[in-house]
């Protein structure tokens, strides 16, 4: 519902201002009748004019105060205080002023009409340009727009002193409107014989009034291009200092050699520089043509010419060592292990943590793999275009040692299910047919569901057995429940781990809705489809059983930070475009959170805007406290990519126990591209890199 009022606010308020221009044209063109007929004809069509604009007017107040009724002040503020009087004062103005006025006209002119008088008698002039009548119509269509303006570019978060120039330049164009309609009312009343203006006058009048109003247009749209344009460098830890309501414990300055004295690199948050690895990888980036399962082909971007690029496996503990070689990737590469919390300098983002690599050159990653579960890599450089062309690969942590060492005597079945949309083929991997596969009944299997694509949500659905969703984005859930007909969807760069013992029938994981792919098992690797039941949506809020956590909703937060998501019309980097904004912010002007080692620190996501946001916070795992005001009462739901849809409210927290400087961004990549990105900084950190036009760093 929430989606339908955006939808009707946005849509209905284009319609609001077509019907209010046609009314307010044809209200200043009223004294312009040249015949007492036609007078008498434009009285009953601008009549009708009052009435149309209603129709939407009704529509956007009836969504506004469906949002003021059932969501909090942050969806509605605006709209109340703005465009609701935008919409309601202008149209009560028309059936309070105007058509009191226009309905005495209206009367004259049929009453002359009656008497078979010709002519149009000077006070039927002067009433026709009384600014009571046009006025109130051209005060409709201006305020249209106004509010039509504030639908696309919300002022968000909302402060008075952020809309004055707006409301200044209504108030401006306003005035001038009733002063140009009061002198021409003045002028008719002196007028013995009034004459309407001949038709080649008014078009050039028209045409002077277009030309002034394209080049101030042009001008506006002109600076604003302008002042869109990111510089050549940038500081990544540039932004709006938020301390979320906790003090600064020092200045946080990244220039000033005196301040940074003390401060930390993120150069020195390296993973053990000694030590004999225990897993070593070599990763080399390379342009490729790769054939898919059907015999499509593909011109991709690679890790080690392969797509997906080689699964990462490693246990508990182990010290591993990756190598990144960049044989020809023009644009450089990085490897950047999504969701396993590494420390900061191996995060592999370029301009944040490192630079680029470019074509010849080589980087070097260590670490220690110290949560269990299911990752991935890809590369966070020009992330949008490296990641759709194949850039990515699986990394699966596996616990140190089994629990009960009876566990491993049944043979196991561990599939990684990694979806990827290739051009305009889908394919599980480098499969984009139906992928059959044996496996004894009995076996236990689990399924690592893995959406490596661009702003798609992509739905799983399991026919054929109960399973458990064991685990999301890499953190096991705490005793799941048994499911079946439920469908679960998995939020770009998101994971979800479902289990189950294969059975002696046919079991079927669907993605999408399309049945011609997806994974067949069964035990000779035969047999067929079975038909997709009814489902419901997998809700990870209820679902397993609570325990302790190390903090909770009532726990003392050390920071508390607000962050809207929205989106709304701009220019970024002189492109014109719908922009996502962080607190009506992109980057670089988007906060920078601030925190200090040690602190709990909680996060409000509140999705303003009419698309959905998979936010994913480098380093970091945050615990979901709430939803849309309801606790999570199931397993503790750890995420470190959360899908915030449309009118939603998340609460999350987390403990700030990994120094560095963290992107926090949509991983709806070509919204972070366009500037939905921003940080999380530790006090007394700072980094010799930066990102821009001059330099080789675009991590989105």
């Amino acid at each position: 519902m929430y989606n339908a009022s955006i939808q009707t606010i946005l849509a209905v308020s284009v319609l609001f201002v077509i019907f209010t221009w046609i009314g307010s044209v044809k209200a200043s063109r009223l004294l312009y009748s040249g015949s007492l007929e036609k007078l008498h004809r434009k009285t009953r069509k601008l009549l009708f004019w009052a009435w149309f604009p209603t129709i939407p007017a009704a529509a956007i107040v009836a969504a506004i105060i469906w949002l003021q009724m059932n969501m909090d002040p942050i969806f509605w503020k605006d709209r109340i205080f703005l465009q609701a009087p935008l919409v309601v004062v202008p149209l009560l103005s028309i059936w309070f002023v105007a058509v009191p006025k226009l309905l005495k006209l209206r009367s004259l002119s049929k009453q002359s009409l009656a008497e078979s008088e010709t002519t149009i008698a000077p006070e039927m002039f002067q009433r026709a340009a009384s600014p009571g009548l046009i006025f109130p119509y051209q005060l409709a269509v201006l305020s249209a727009v106004t509010a039509l303006y504030f639908t696309f570019v919300p002022p968000v978060p909302f402060h008075w002193l952020e809309i004055t120039i707006p409301l200044a330049i209504f108030i401006i164009l306003a005035a001038g409107l009733w002063s140009r309609h009061a002198l021409r009312a003045k002028q008719v009343r002196k007028a013995a014989n009034y004459q309407a203006p001949r038709l080649l006058a008014r078009f050039g009048a028209m045409t002077g009034v277009l030309i002034v109003t394209a080049g101030i247009g042009f001008y506006l749209i002109t600076f604003a291009m302008d002042k869109s344009v990111l510089p050549a460098e940038i500081d990544m830890a540039s932004g709006t200092l938020d301390y979320g309501g906790g003090a600064a414990t020092m200045d946080h300055a990244h220039h000033d050699m005196t301040a940074m004295a003390g401060m930390v690199s993120v150069t020195d948050l390296t993973g053990p520089k000694e030590g004999t690895p225990d897993r070593r990888y070599t990763l080399v980036a390379q342009k490729k043509t790769v054939t898919l399962s059907s015999g499509k082909t593909v011109d991709a971007w690679t890790y080690n010419g392969q797509l997906p690029g080689p699964e990462l496996r490693m246990k508990e503990g182990e010290l591993v060592e990756v190598t990144l070689t960049n044989e020809d990737i023009d644009v450089g590469v990085t490897a950047h292990w999504h969701g396993l919390d590494v420390p900061n300098a191996e995060d592999g983002v370029a301009g944040a943590t490192q630079n680029a690599v470019m074509p010849g050159e080589t980087y070097t990653y260590r670490f220690r793999a110290e949560q269990v579960g299911t990752f991935w890599y890809h590369s966070h450089q020009d992330s949008r275009e490296s990641v759709s062309k194949g850039l990515f690969g699986a990394l699966i942590v596996e616990p140190k040692e089994a629990a009960n060492p009876t566990t491993f005597t049944i043979p196991f079945k561990d599939i990684t299910v990694m979806t990827h949309l290739w051009k305009n083929t889908f394919a599980i991997g480098a499969n984009d047919e139906l992928d059959r596969q044996a496996v004894a009944p009995g076996t236990p299997v689990r399924m690592r569901l893995i959406n490596t694509d661009d702003w798609i949500n992509q739905t799983y659905t399991l026919v054929g057995t109960p399973f458990e969703v064991t685990a999301i984005d890499g953190t096991d859930l705490n005793k799941p429940d048994l499911l079946t007909n439920t469908r679960v969807i998995v939020p770009t760069g998101g994971r979800i781990d479902l289990t189950f013992l294969m059975p002696d029938h046919p079991v079927y994981l669907n993605v999408g809705t399309n049945k011609k792919g997806g994974i067949l098992l069964s035990a000779d690797g035969q047999g067929n489809v079975p038909e997709l039941p009814q489902t419901v949506v997998f809700d990870p809020l209820t679902y397993g059983s609570p325990k302790t956590t190390p903090f909770d909703a009532n726990s003392p937060f050390d920071r508390d930070f607000t962050l809207i998501l929205d989106n709304k019309l701009g220019f970024y980097n002189r492109n014109f475009d719908f922009l996502y904004t962080l607190n009506g912010k992109v980057f670089p002007d988007a906060p920078m959170f601030m925190v200090k080692e040690g602190d709990l620190v909680k996060t409000t996501f509140v999705n303003r805007g009419n698309v959905e946001h998979p936010m994913h916070l480098h380093g970091h795992h945050v615990l979901v406290l709430s939803r849309n005001g309801k606790p999570s009462t199931g397993s503790p739901w750890w995420s470190d990519t959360l899908d915030v849809q449309p009118g939603e409210t998340y609460e999350v927290a987390f403990v700030a126990n990994n120094p560095g400087l963290w992107m926090d961004h949509c991983h709806n990549l070509v919204h972070a591209a366009a500037g939905m990105s921003m940080h999380l900084m530790y006090e007394g950190i700072t980094t010799p890199f930066s990102v821009g036009s001059a330099t080789q760093n675009h991590p989105e």
